[in-house]
């Protein structure tokens, strides 16, 4: 299949077979390969695959109630957004809001699926519960549900992007799959990263500071010990004098009493020689 109308066509057919009463699915699907332009789209339409019924369910809603899945992209985007920044205060509010709107979205979709004459038993609930919370968790999910045109179930924990392979029938690109933003949105948007921004700069100078006052503290300390053992080099000094002169004292009285000694030993000589003679 190639150009641009085709996939347009193809996207068309896959959105208008996607909400199809599953018994009728496969003749409206041979019918509009029939109607095809070109073998190239014919033999495309005939690929295309029923989905199953949570999404068949989830794809009533989409088509019938676009507006209703408005709150669901804001969400995803704020939700995304405070998984990103790690606000643990945004993500608690966010799910309390989350919680609220899709126990909203689960009642409209099956009662919609009850008007279509569709038995929605509780697993099945379960999977359109599972992916319309993946659609207020993820704005990549959030624009697979609003295609109305999802294959099967998905899901988002809110952390990691959640696994579009396959999920939606015909043509889809998420990026321009995702609605535009209305004045409203974007500046939410735009205060919202206006106010990250400023918590981000705010605690990078309160960490500044914390590093500052500690370096402050480590300062004053070091200045304090340096004085201390300035005080205590000048005290050493003066001690070190004083004992340069005790010593000077001390090696002249050892040059003196060495001379004395050596006088009195030469005298004690003289004087035992003369008794020595005086007894002979």
């Amino acid at each position: 299949m190639t150009g641009e109308t085709d996939a347009t066509r193809l996207i068309e057919v896959a959105a208008r077979l996607s909400v199809a009463p599953a018994g009728d699915f496969v003749a409206l699907r041979a019918e509009a390969a029939a109607e095809a332009s070109d073998k190239d789209l014919a033999a495309a339409i005939k690929k295309l695959r029923k989905p199953v019924l949570a999404a068949w369910v989830v794809n009533l809603l989409a088509s019938d109630d676009a507006d209703a899945l408005t709150p669901a992209a804001e969400l995803a985007d704020e939700f995304r957004e405070a998984v990103d920044a790690g606000d643990a205060r945004a993500l608690a509010d966010l799910t309390r809001r989350r919680r609220s709107i899709l126990r909203d979205l689960v009642d409209r979709a099956v009662r919609r699926a009850g008007e279509r004459g569709a038995d929605v038993g509780a697993a099945v609930r379960t999977a359109v519960e599972q992916t319309l919370d993946a659609a207020l968790r993820d704005p990549d999910a959030a624009a697979a549900v609003a295609s109305a045109r999802l294959l099967r179930p998905i899901e988002a924990t809110g952390m990691d992007a959640p696994d579009l392979s396959d999920a939606v029938s015909g043509p889809f690109d998420v990026a321009s799959a995702r609605p535009e933003a209305t004045d409203d949105l974007a500046e939410r948007r735009a205060a919202r990263e206006a106010a990250r921004a400023a918590a981000e700069a705010r605690r990078h100078a309160e960490s500044l500071e914390r590093d500052l006052d500690r370096i402050e503290d480590r300062w004053q300390a070091a200045q304090e010990k340096a004085s201390s053992l300035e005080d205590r080099l000048a005290e050493l000094d003066r001690e070190r004098a004083r004992l340069e002169d005790e010593a000077e004292r001390a090696r002249a009285e050892v040059e003196d009493l060495a001379e004395q000694r050596r006088r009195a030993r030469t005298a004690a000589t003289k004087a035992r020689s003369a008794a020595d003679r005086a007894a002979d």
